[in-house]
């Protein structure tokens, strides 16, 4: 919770300066940053509904951090993912003259990144508050092997650190693409593409001539340029449940997010599904895998004309949805 830095930045430990760049890594759209100059703010998150939060509040913001690019103080968020946040933190490390401070929570794995630069440097002594903990190494200190050693290769493709199913195929996006029919029409859409696998096998069928592969996160799109790299592949970074396509769709296929933290949230699937209904063609098709236990076949039979399962394993099922209802929003 940005109650954390609020905390550090009142103690006067943790020096924020009046001039130059402040790199904040990765906040989330819940986290206040307040306690900061926002003028002299440089937000770096890579997804793009908390990119566009922030940028929305007026905040400088970017995906990635630039090249050479050299920052006064930095600020860290953890993420969950363990080979990201290692990364972030070696990132603002070696860019940053002042403090790097060092946010997260529990769950987050804070513990462990404080355990682990003990060894490295002397951080502060941390402040704990709200089921976390913040505290701050100097900038310089060599974290260099926390950085990737180079592209990440899965089974023939790129992925990256914190990027969803980095280590290895989705078997949810494995099966879908299994079960998906031979014809699937002129225009494609893979909504939540990640890093390409789904859209690297849609490419494989005859008669795609355009496939838009639509990701939230700039890391994974980059990794899906590499993955499914096709002059017929039009990459967006956008967030499916908004992204308007350019022309009627033919087929959606899509393995949709089901959280965003621990706990289970339906409706981020729901609302994929009403962006690919409001997309398709009238003789469209949405061809989706889910965990056997969401409930999706209610809103599919809402703005759908035809529902079936047409597939799956007693730990996904594969839903056809065709002839998109008109009328609903």
């Amino acid at each position: 919770m940005s109650v954390r830095l609020s905390l550090a930045a009142q103690s006067g430990g943790f020096a924020v300066p009046s001039e130059g760049r402040i790199a904040v890594f990765h906040p989330r759209a819940e986290h206040d940053l307040s306690a900061l100059p926002k003028a002299q703010l440089l937000i770096i998150q890579p997804f793009r509904p908390d990119h566009d939060h922030f940028a929305a509040q007026g905040y400088d913001c970017a995906p990635a951090p630039e090249a050479g690019a050299e920052y006064s103080v930095a600020v860290v968020f953890l993420p969950r993912a363990k080979a990201l946040a290692r990364m972030l933190v070696a990132q603002a490390a070696a860019a940053t003259r002042g403090q790097v401070l060092i946010d997260g929570a529990k769950t987050e794995g804070i513990d462990s990144v404080l355990k682990d630069l003990r060894k490295r440097c002397a951080p502060s002594a941390p402040v704990s508050k709200a089921h976390g903990k913040v505290f701050w190494i100097e900038g310089g200190t060599d974290l260099s092997d926390w950085l990737p050693a180079g592209p990440q290769q899965v089974e023939g493709f790129i992925t990256a650190p914190g990027v969803f199913s980095a280590d290895g195929i989705d078997p949810a996006s494995r099966l879908l693409a299994a079960t998906l029919p031979v014809k699937l029409g002129r225009c494609v859409a893979d909504l939540g593409g990640g890093w390409g696998y789904l859209s690297a096998q849609v490419l494989k069928h005859d008669g795609v001539e355009e496939l838009h592969l639509v990701e939230a996160d700039h890391a994974a799109l980059a990794c899906a340029r590499l993955n499914a790299a096709d002059p017929r592949t039009r990459f967006h970074w956008a967030d499916a449940r908004s992204w308007k396509a350019p022309g009627p769709v033919n087929t959606v296929v899509m393995n949709p997010p089901f959280h965003t933290g621990r706990a289970a949230e339906p409706s981020l699937g729901q609302a994929f599904i009403a962006a690919a209904a409001a997309m398709l063609a009238p003789s469209g098709s949405l061809w989706m895998v889910a965990n056997r236990h969401l409930p999706y076949e209610t809103v599919l039979a809402e703005r759908f004309a035809q529902v079936r399962e047409e597939g799956g394993d007693n730990r996904f099922k594969i839903l056809h949805a065709a002839k998109p209802r008109r009328g609903r929003k």
